[in-house]
């Protein structure tokens, strides 16, 4: 069976204060084109069935438009003929069991579509193979026991494909997210795995990947790796990523080194720089060793005009230490701040490198976040 797998597209995400001229916040819109690209790539492929992998949304209650998106998508399978299976995500699934499920109305809608996402292992049956499909849960404890209720309910005549939204400890991205359940990929038994959650490609062991997003939502995304979708042939093994075409670029530009620089050098720099940005794209620019008082003369409007071939740069300012007669400490990041506060905690009973590790995490997630606030 040809099975084609679509990871996280987080309909609903957007950035910057950009709009198209329907009036749809640009990299929203952005985003719903290579989801939808995406399905119809996977279309394309000639696929038995096609899977999606959670976080189809960014958050679990979305927009009408958000939803319509998804809700024609479903559409156009069902109107191929094939069905398709559905898995929620740590984005799209509500903290509160109460408050429903987006995909409830999916679900009623496309009766003839396989959906996980009450909050429990679900298994479905197809020919020649059995899809067990664990979607995001509230605790860690849940998610290993339906993991381990998926292990048991593998078939020993047929392909076992397990389906889930996990973060693996053998494979780390760049960041920590909301709500990320986390397991040691030992307890993903079965056949073969298809993951969400990781934005990119990747194969974690023999017969398990990352299906990545169908794309780069931030510069934490690995923006030079491509995101796409994913085909995995359940019968030799054999998986092919496809990338989604038409993407926008998302590009860090070459730094300017601006210790020792005056304004009118720094000026001239920095807008040689944002001339290159190329056509249409998300751009940062990282300014090292500036001096404040020479920073705040730069001339932003100029920067701005220069840099109009791109949707949006984003300049990065990294500042020298500022030398006083009086002696002070030396201004250090936030993340050396954090290494220097764990160091002198009483950490007994936690593991150290842990919480070192997810104070980092955290801390590179803000900074990422703040992308989308000032800048040119």
């Amino acid at each position: 069976m040809r099975v084609a797998a679509i990871g996280d597209a987080h309909l609903g995400r957007s950035y910057f204060p950009l709009t198209t001229d329907g009036g749809v916040n640009q990299r929203e819109f952005d985003f719903e084109r290579s989801f939808g690209a995406a399905v119809d790539l996977a279309l394309d492929q000639q696929p038995d069935l096609i899977v999606w992998l959670g976080d189809v949304f960014d958050h679990p209650r979305p927009s009408y438009r958000s939803y319509r998106v998804a809700q024609r998508a479903l559409a156009r399978i069902r109107d191929h003929g094939l069905k398709a299976v559905v898995i929620s995500g740590n984005h799209d699934t509500p903290r509160l069991p109460g408050k429903g499920s987006p995909y409830s109305t999916l679900a009623d809608s496309f009766p003839e579509m396989h959906f996980a996402h009450r909050l429990a292992y679900e298994r479905f049956e197809l020919p020649g193979l059995v899809v067990h499909a664990v979607p995001q849960m509230m605790t860690v404890d849940a998610a290993l026991e339906a993991l381990d209720e998926a292990a048991r309910q593998r078939d020993a005549d047929r392909t076992n494909l397990l389906l889930t939204h996990p973060r693996l400890t053998q494979l780390q991205p760049s960041y920590a997210d909301i709500n990320e359940i986390e397991v040691d990929a030992g307890r993903l038994q079965s056949d073969l795995v298809l993951l969400g959650h990781y934005h990119t490609y990747a194969r974690v062991s023999e017969g398990m990947w990352y299906a990545g997003a169908t794309d780069t939502f931030s510069f934490a995304d690995d923006p030079d790796k491509a995101k796409g979708i994913v085909v995995l042939d359940t019968d030799t093994g054999r998986i092919d990523h496809i990338p989604v075409p038409g993407r926008r670029p998302v590009v860090t530009l070459e730094s300017v080194y601006a210790l020792g620089l005056s304004p009118a050098e720094l000026q001239e720099k920095v807008l040689e720089r944002a001339s290159s940005v190329p056509e249409g794209a998300v751009a940062r620019l990282y300014v090292e060793g500036v001096v404040p008082d020479v920073w705040r003369m730069l001339d932003q409007h100029s920067v701005r005009d220069a840099a109009k071939a791109g949707l949006h740069l984003k300049l990065e300012p990294i500042y020298v230490a500022a030398t006083l007669r009086a002696e002070l400490p030396t201004v250090t990041s936030l993340g050396a701040q954090w290494e220097g506060y764990v160091g002198g905690q009483d950490l007994t009973g936690l593991d150290r490198d842990r919480v070192r590790s997810l104070g980092q995490q955290y801390l590179d997630r803000a900074i990422v976040e703040s992308d989308g606030a000032g800048g040119c």
